[in-house]
């Protein structure tokens, strides 16, 4: 995978950098379909990754997980 690619350093904004990721991955994914990705915490863990994901989460309203920790509760 291309770190310039998929790294919000490349330029950009925020979303664009997420979705490049994305496109990246599932690139590497289809041209070998028997792949593992081993390594993926680097990448989830990224700050833009992170927040495009709560902002999603909040744009659903999204449920209480196994934890019971509510979105209003995570915002406090």
């Amino acid at each position: 995978m291309s770190a310039m690619v998929a790294s919000p350093a490349a330029g950009g904004s925020d979303v664009d950098s997420v979705r490049a990721l994305q496109h990246t991955l599932y690139r590497t994914a289809k041209a070998d379909p028997g792949r593992k990705f081993h390594a993926l915490w680097d990448k989830v863990h990224r700050g833009d990754v992170l927040e495009r994901a709560w902002v999603k989460v909040r744009a659903n309203r999204g449920a209480p997980g196994i934890d019971h920790t509510t979105v209003a509760q995570v915002e406090e």
